[in-house]
């Protein structure tokens, strides 16, 4: 099995960056904010070893793939289309699809709106799209009037860009360790409004970590610093035009085959998803294959347990071999 493979294409007006590993069933996993295709490092090979064809792109406005500065262009329309197109580029009638935070929620949007192009989902931390009763960013702006929130901090254009802009490393280096489980996220909300994100965040402790190589960083870093931070924040910018996009599936349960992975000490899974999220399931799927909960690990869960994230995908993928 070689090493994979940097590909570049143009997809739904986008210059598309994208990693590809192994043949088999098409497997693509999806990477949120701030990350990049590189937060599957530690799978992508493994899961092609396994059987698979891995593809990992860069998603809209992050790292190499391009995307507007409008943060119009990140609405639900955009983000599914990039998911077709990229379905379309590579042959696929469908696929199996992984991921977290804004890349999962693209991907139960493709398997709401397009059912058909999704032979499953692999859920990590982010278990449904939360469809509260009031718009977002509304919501936010009452978070934070009381303290500091890293979603109403990011709404204003221009501001989150520049201070993130001017110091790539620190932020991620400092975001990263606070959502790991080995720091405390809601320690930021400690801090007044008007705070900087980076401010709000703990300090970090000097890399290397067991988790994360000074190298390692280092990557996303040179990423960030040639991109900028805007496509990223982008996709925070458009919550509430996506909130009335989705309310045309809202109630509606999700039919494809439906796994998921979380970890005992992740923030998200902890306050953003309501009392009980797993509980929930059931109501927002018809078929509910497996659900397990990791130990040690936050957020960064792919990179602070990858063997297990990994072994556990394995398994949920080798159970789809017989359908696909």
């Amino acid at each position: 099995m070689g090493e994979w493979e940097h590909r570049f294409c143009r997809i739904n007006g986008l210059d598309v960056h994208y990693v590809e590993q192994g043949s088999g069933p098409l497997v693509v996993l999806l990477h949120g904010f701030p990350h990049l295709w590189y937060s599957w490092r530690h799978q992508i090979g493994p899961l092609a070893e396994a059987g698979f064809r891995v593809v990992a792109p860069d998603m809209r406005g992050m790292g190499r793939t391009s995307g507007p500065r409008d943060c119009r262009g990140y609405d639900v329309p955009a983000v599914t289309g990039d998911l077709l197109g990229l379905l379309d580029h590579l042959g696929g009638r469908r696929a199996i699809f992984s991921g977290l935070d804004f890349g999962m929620f693209a991907a139960y949007d493709l398997a709401h709106r397009h059912p058909e192009r999704v032979a499953a989902l692999i859920g990590l931390q982010n278990p449904f799209i939360n469809q509260p009763e009031k718009p977002p960013l509304a919501l936010a702006a009452e978070a934070g009037r009381k303290h500091f929130y890293h979603i109403h901090y990011f709404i204003e254009p221009g501001v989150a860009d520049r201070d993130l802009d001017a110091a790539p490393r620190t932020f991620l280096q400092k975001v990263f360790f606070a959502l790991s489980g080995d720091a405390d996220y809601l320690s930021s909300w400690q801090h007044p409004p008007g705070t900087t994100y980076i401010d709000a965040l703990p300090e970090a402790p000097p890399l290397p970590w067991k988790w994360l190589s000074a190298a390692e960083l280092e990557l996303y870093v040179e990423n960030y610093s040639a991109s900028g931070f805007t496509g990223g924040l982008n996709w925070y910018r458009v919550s509430d035009i996506r909130w009335e996009q989705r309310k045309a599936y809202q109630g509606k349960k999700i039919t494809v085959p439906y796994f998921f992975i979380g970890s005992e000490k992740d923030v998200d899974l902890a306050v953003w998803h309501g009392k009980e999220p797993l509980e929930q399931l059931h109501q927002r799927y018809q078929d509910v294959r497996d659900v397990r909960i990791l130990d040690g690990a936050g957020h960064m869960m792919q990179m602070e347990r990858p063997d297990a994230v990994t072994e556990v995908m394995v398994e949920f993928l080798e159970s789809l071999r017989a359908g696909l």
